[in-house]
């Protein structure tokens, strides 16, 4: 297949070796990977926070950019289910909300084509063992998004325990939020802090050397909680997990994602 690959604004700033895991893994399985680079940002930022006239710009660019290619890509993979969320439920939303028919309706071609990186796999290319090797001890963190709006499920799971190596724990309350929601932690700080708190704490209590999700910016959220308090586990994506062989193992460095052993 050939899979176009919208990094994320998160990602491509913050998270980078993300969007290049997704390549290799994707790449390992014999399938051909473009990238666009007049992409920006899906808009999620401003939808969320109900500015929908503001974010009608930012959907038109998206779908200016992936439209003329579907005829080309078999797919649109996003490793990130907050974004892929967007996509799918918000951008119609907020060409509706312009009066725009015609953007509703390019944005919902675009939509159909577009996966999270496990739906993607699991779903599409109806693939759970990707290869990957990690010998180490895990929890698993649905995000919001990926959980209630795309309801990927048991997916990113299936993938997880095909893993070579790896010890998938429980844990506790998974299915609470960590308190990120974006701009919700900037404008709810004390109660994003409480949230987070909570659910570090879970991870903490899981016994697992790392806490993995789809999300780049709620592992931000976690990841930062965790180090500053000084607890042992780490942060790593899903698609870093998957990247990881016993020739070219992960290893955890000091990014925002991860935190130097």
């Amino acid at each position: 297949m050939r899979i176009s690959l919208m990094t994320t604004c998160l990602v491509d700033v913050m998270a980078p070796d993300v969007a290049r895991a997704t390549v290799t893994v994707l790449e390992r399985l014999g399938h051909e990977v473009v990238f666009d680079r007049r992409q920006t940002c899906c808009g999620q930022m401003h939808t969320n926070s109900g500015y929908y006239t503001e974010a009608a710009p930012i959907v038109r660019s998206f779908v200016d950019t992936f439209e003329p290619a579907l005829e080309e890509v078999d797919a649109i993979v996003m490793p990130s289910g907050s974004c892929t969320g967007c996509v799918r439920d918000q951008h119609a939303l907020v060409a509706r909300h312009e009066g725009d028919t015609a953007l509703e309706e390019r944005a919902a071609a675009v939509a159909a084509k577009t996966y999270e990186l496990s739906e993607l796999l699991v779903d599409v290319l109806k693939v759970t063992d990707v290869g990957a090797y990690f010998p180490h001890s895990v929890t698993y963190h649905p995000t919001c998004h990926s959980m209630r709006f795309l309801k990927v499920g048991p997916r990113p799971l299936k993938l997880l325990r095909a893993v070579e190596g790896i010890e998938v724990k429980n844990l506790p309350e998974s299915d609470t939020c960590c308190g990120f929601g974006g701009t919700f932690s900037v404008k709810n700080d004390a109660t994003s802090d409480a949230m987070v708190t909570d659910k570090a704490a879970n991870v903490v209590a899981s016994g697992a050397e790392f806490v993995v999700a789809g999300d780049a910016s709620c592992l931000m959220n976690i990841g930062g909680k965790l180090r500053r308090t000084g607890a042992a586990p780490r942060s790593v994506h899903l698609a870093q997990i998957l990247a990881s062989t016993k020739e070219d193992p992960f290893v955890p460095s000091e990014t925002i994602l991860g935190r130097a052993s």
